[in-house]
């Protein structure tokens, strides 16, 4: 690995960087959002937050000012006098400064295992409003980029958000940067690579198309560094495959800033999907360390995605002899099985292409597995775009039904854009839900140039769903397919509206701001069979919360992908703090390697508009040029300040010190 360190510099840095954060906390009691009752010499396990709007989700008290927490659960909610009075004496402060505070978010399908291993070597384009953006922070993350290291941007955006509407050519790749291998991911549909990287991955004249894939030539038959996924993505996977990885130290380090990250959009429990090249045991390895050593701030239940064609029944067989569903505990825990369980019953959400057929042994591949999962009570998940596949899928789930019932199993489908209402009450009958995912908030514009705007307007029919006693539950199918932003997808739910800005579904389609919050908070928990555990913010819950840069409940409808959280509690302890509650949360240590792109952009695009206003309502008066007041980053940071108040130089950035 090239340009990873600092020597001789690194360890003075942290030094004294230590030394001030400790005395940071030491003076914590003094600032006015956070106080301490009492005369108690220690800090009890007891936390007030007060001065809060709450959005309980408890219908028999959907509303509070305070909420009191012990030992990891809520303690007691409701009016302020009431709540103090249930908490011990000594109980810490913080004051919400009439912020709205929700329960922490939970995203039922999301990739995030396999996307803390590369999160800090990915540029993120997720919410860049312009291409001229975009080719901006390429060209700086070139520029910073050893070799023999590639500049990556692995999904999570579109073309339509940028305001061309466009992709850069590949003659711009190339301008952009000449020697350094670039690699741009678009959905699940192409990638660009440049000239540098068609020789990395060494791809030429005599390279032939793979399986499912096109290498596309131009009238000399050399590649022109567009690949299409024709009709899957294995072409897409497999280079990206490719490229340099992380060692083992720094993967660690690339997972807890991924965790941070979703920690700062006010996320607190996810669902891992599995996925393609992650592999169980080794690539849960290093989740499995920062789970031993106490360093997860996400609550994480996964799903095993079977590996090898052909080999599916010996993965779950094998799988299923050594470990079930619930190993683990409320931190890291297995939740089951899929959302792949055999390759010929996934069906791929390319709708630049026509709907692809499912060979006709899928059924005959699907039902050893499933009979063998229901067997041993394992939950399933399956990937199903369209309502052919569903059906298909249904037929083998009726068949094993009849011998093994699968009521209680908490089985579902995931994504179901096409479902129709005679494959809704089939689901319904058996006992299975629906998770669904905001990938039309990212392609709902090439879905209607080939079905139509009418197909498009119940993509997938949430409302019909939820009318017909489905569980349905709301995530992301982060990070390659669309953004980990839960406010993209709470957006989607509540306008109708991509990403693009192109309107999709009529009102009968979209939910109300309360319904769609439920979705992403305790709907999710049927689905990792956590019912009544967390999910809302009632007495006896896990104390998972987040508090809001902006009142979801109030405000403009296009605002809502912009908000974040500014104060985010997993199990009553600080995981993320900004602004005025930066210091309440514990430091990361800065990206390695010294060159990831999280070190200087970070991950989702942060609006102006935000960022100004936490600037204006911070307390500390000591903003910088690099940083704003985002002190949180500018602890972890490597990256000198232009405030003049700087102490570090080229040690870093010391503005949040100030």
């Amino acid at each position: 690995m090239t340009g990873t360190g600092r020597p001789g510099i690194g360890r003075t840095g942290v030094g004294r960087r230590g030394a001030i954060a400790g005395s940071a906390a030491a003076t914590l009691l003094a600032s006015p959002l956070l106080t301490r009752l009492g005369n108690a010499a220690m800090p009890s396990s007891d936390l007030l937050i007060v001065n809060a709007r709450i959005t309980t989700l408890d219908r028999a008290n959907p509303q509070a000012d305070a909420v009191a927490i012990r030992d990891g659960r809520f303690l007691a909610v409701g009016r302020e006098a009431e709540v103090r009075a249930a908490a011990a004496p000594a109980a810490t402060v913080i004051d919400a400064k009439g912020r709205r505070l929700i329960p922490g978010l939970i995203d039922s399908h999301i990739h995030v295992i396999r996307g803390g291993l590369n999160y800090n070597m990915e540029l993120r384009w997720d919410g860049v409003p312009t291409l001229a953006d975009a080719m901006a922070m390429l060209r700086a993350q070139v520029a910073r980029t050893p070799a023999p290291q590639w500049v990556r941007v692995v999904g999570g955006f579109t073309e339509h958000q940028f305001a061309e509407k466009r992709l850069p050519t590949l003659e711009e790749l190339n301008a952009a940067a000449p020697d350094t291998p670039v690699f741009i991911l678009h959905l699940y549909d192409r990638a660009l690579l440049n000239a540098a990287a068609l020789r990395a991955v060494g791809y030429g004249k005599d390279t032939p198309n793979p399986p499912g894939g096109e290498i596309q030539r131009d009238a000399a038959g050399n590649p022109t560094g567009l690949l299409l996924a024709l009709p899957n993505a294995m072409i897409l996977y497999s280079t990206l495959a490719k490229g340099p990885k992380l060692p083992e130290e720094y993967q660690v380090n690339s997972t807890r800033h991924f965790m941070r990250e979703l920690n700062s959009l006010g996320v607190t429990s996810v669902i891992d999907a599995g996925g393609g090249f992650q592999n169980y045991p080794d690539d849960y390895a290093i989740i499995e360390k920062l789970h031993a050593d106490g360093e997860m701030t996400l609550r994480i239940a996964y799903n095993l995605f079977t590996q090898k064609p052909k080999e599916e029944l010996k993965d779950f067989a094998t799988w299923s002899d050594t470990v079930k569903p619930g190993d683990g505990d409320d931190r890291y825990r297995l939740n089951g099985a899929g959302e792949m369980l055999v390759y010929s019953a996934a069906d791929f959400e390319d709708f630049r292409v026509a709907r692809p057929e499912m060979p006709p042994n899928m059924e005959t591949d699907l039902e050893p597995v499933v009979r063998l999962l229901a067997e041993r009570r394992w939950p399933w998940r399956l990937h199903a775009t369209y309502d052919e596949t569903i059906g298909r899928a249904l037929d083998v789930f009726e068949k094993v039904n009849r011998d093994i019932p699968l009521q209680g199993l908490n089985w579902f489908f995931d994504h179901a854009e096409t479902i129709s209402d005679r494959n809704i009450d089939r689901i319904a009958a058996l006992g299975g839900g629906i998770a669904v995912q905001h990938r039309m908030a990212y392609q709902g514009e090439y879905f209607v140039e080939r079905y139509g705007a009418k197909a498009a307007e119940a993509t997938p029919p949430i409302a019909k769903m939820m009318a017909a006693g489905v569980p349905v539950g709301a995530g992301t199918d982060a990070t390659r397919v669309a953004s980990y932003n839960p406010w993209v997808s709470l957006s989607w739910l509540v306008t109708g509206k991509t990403v693009g800005g192109l309107s999709l579904y009529p009102m009968a389609n979209r939910l109300d701001r309360e319904t769609a919050l439920r979705l992403w908070t305790e709907a999710n928990t049927w689905f990792s069979n956590e019912q009544g555990k967390k999910g809302r913010i009632e007495a006896g819950q896990l104390a998972d919360a987040a508090l809001l840069s902006d009142d979801y409940m109030a405000v403009a409808e296009d605002r809502i992908p912009h908000i974040r959280s500014v104060l985010t509690l997993l199990g009553g302890a600080v995981v993320h703090g900004e602004g005025d509650y930066d210091k309440l949360a514990p430091p990361l240590p800065k990206p390695m390697p010294d060159w990831s792109p999280v070190a200087t952009v970070g991950g989702y695009h942060r609006d102006p508009r935000t960022v100004q206003r936490q600037a204006a309502e911070c307390g500390c008066h000591s903003g910088c040029a690099v940083h704003g007041h985002d002190h949180a980053a500018a602890l972890g940071a490597d990256v000198p300040s232009s405030d003049a108040r700087s102490f570090w130089g080229v040690f870093g950035c010391g503005c949040w010190a100030v």
